[in-house]
């Protein structure tokens, strides 16, 4: 009977990819390397993400308390892109000049306190403001740590640990959908529970911005955590690298910035979070809508699906960079998804159905990213990939003005959710039509042992 590593080699060896032994060597010096990053830049990803969607679980009471119509909530969750998209590449390429740790500090200590003056909304104009203004905060912060992963971690390894870092996301709903909802109840010195949210889940940024001047490195001749020879080994794999991929992708930057190819991907990208977003800021109001649920039973509800979404991350990363195979690791999960969130806008009011194809939806979503960032980040180098980077995930963000706005307009012009998750479901097909289309010129990478086990 065949191993798993020997039906694994045979399968990687008819897509053309070379499965080299592995030494103890490397081994090493990527799983020390990873859960050196890892769980550190994990929890900066899920103080960002909490930080910019808590913004639809405050939604339960704080549109009540300001008067905001769905449309009105929906422009100015949305409206937050705006100021992202508008630094996003500016930001991305300072941080490739001035190095990782301070760029990341200031992000994160700006957007901490901006998302804690979210307390201070009054109306529509405030709201919209605000919103605006964490964007700008947070511009680049995500492509950064793109990025500064790239230059940490050779490509066979990419998309299992961008899908450990990226399961911030999902697990920053898990355990913000039940703390925001306790949060909303509280009443004290004049300020309403929607406040405390906003306060009590922003100034940990600042806190956190502290932390990465004293634990991120920029480069890894400087990984103190690895032995001279592991170090010497990352150093050079790295090096390696670089040079081909200047050997085959050596282009300007103004030539990335122009590249059908990069805007193929951010169209991808658009595809993909035009439905996490439309579906992550109105999940708990689509819940509350299915009728008689408290706040900490719609807190509950809208957890569990993104518990499993962070399960199914991990595990597709590692099978991507295990086959070696990138484009049907991103298109499968896509269609899934979509097909899921037709059925839930379908059965809209049955609602134990609904929800669970909510479910499939979301893991479908979430499921689709780890392999996604491991294509760019295999082509380009210095900064080309800083600017690269940068703009497709600018254009794919700029869906996330769209998918909240969508929903929130399509809810008041027609009087449901249903129709508004359609929507997000035909993006999301259209997304792994794309990654098809796109990546058929794909870039596989080596079969891998899992460096964390």
């Amino acid at each position: 009977m065949k191993s798993a590593r020997a039906t694994r080699d045979n399968r990687a060896a008819k897509r053309g990819v070379t499965i080299p032994a592995k030494s103890s060597l490397e081994v090493s010096a990527i799983r020390k390397t990873a859960w050196r990053l890892i769980p550190f830049l994990g929890v900066l990803y899920f103080i960002s993400f909490l930080d910019r969607v808590n913004i639809g679980f405050a939604a339960l009471t704080m549109n009540r308390d300001l008067g905001l119509t769905a449309t009105e909530f929906g422009t100015g969750a949305g409206i937050f892109f705006f100021g992202y998209i508008l630094l996003e590449v500016p930001s991305n390429l300072i941080l490739d000049r001035v190095g990782a740790r301070y760029w990341i500090a200031r992000i994160m200590v700006s957007w901490g306190f901006v998302s804690a003056g979210m307390a201070l909304v009054t109306g529509p104009a405030s709201f919209y403001a605000l919103r605006f203004l964490l964007g700008l905060a947070e511009a680049g912060f995500f492509p950064g740590i793109i990025l500064y992963l790239s230059c940490w971690f050779p490509a066979p390894y990419r998309a299992r640990i961008v899908g450990a870092f990226m399961v911030a996301i999902p697990v920053s709903t898990v355990v913000g959908a039940p703390v925001s909802t306790y949060l909303l109840g509280l009443q004290a010195w004049g300020l309403s529970g929607w406040q405390f949210l906003f306060v009590i889940e922003g100034l940990p940024a600042v806190l956190a911005g502290i932390a990465v001047l004293l634990w991120m490195k920029d480069r890894p001749e400087d990984s103190h955590w690895l032995t001279e020879p592991e170090r010497a080994w990352l150093v050079e794999t790295l090096a390696q690298e670089r040079r081909e991929r200047v050997a085959r992708h050596d282009i300007s930057l103004r030539q990335t910035l122009s590249s059908p190819r990069i805007w193929g991907f951010g169209f991808i990208y658009f595809g993909i979070v035009i439905a996490l977003y439309g579906l992550n800021i109105w999940f708990p109001q689509i819940v509350k809508a299915f009728g008689g649920l408290s706040n900490h039973q719609v807190g509950f509800l809208t957890a569990f699906p993104y518990l499993l979404a962070a399960i199914a991350m991990v595990a597709v990363g590692r099978h991507s960079d295990r086959t070696g195979e990138r484009v049907l690791h991103i298109a499968m999960p896509a269609f899934a998804g979509a097909l899921a969130l037709a059925v839930s806008a379908y059965f809209i009011d049955a609602p134990i159905l609904s929800y669970v194809a909510l479910i499939v939806g979301t893991i479908g979503i979430y499921a689709a990213l780890p392999a996604f960032w491991a294509l760019p980040t295999a082509m380009l180098s210095g900064t080309s990939a800083a600017g690269g980077i940068a703009l497709i995930n600018a254009i794919g963000n700029s869906s996330g003005y769209l998918g909240p706005f969508m929903v929130g307009y399509i809810k008041d012009a027609l009087g449901g959710f249903q129709y508004g998750i359609g929507m997000l479901a035909i993006f999301l097909a259209l997304g792994g039509v794309l990654a098809i289309a796109v990546g058929r010129e794909r870039v596989s990478a080596s079969a891998l042992p899992d460096p964390a086990g």
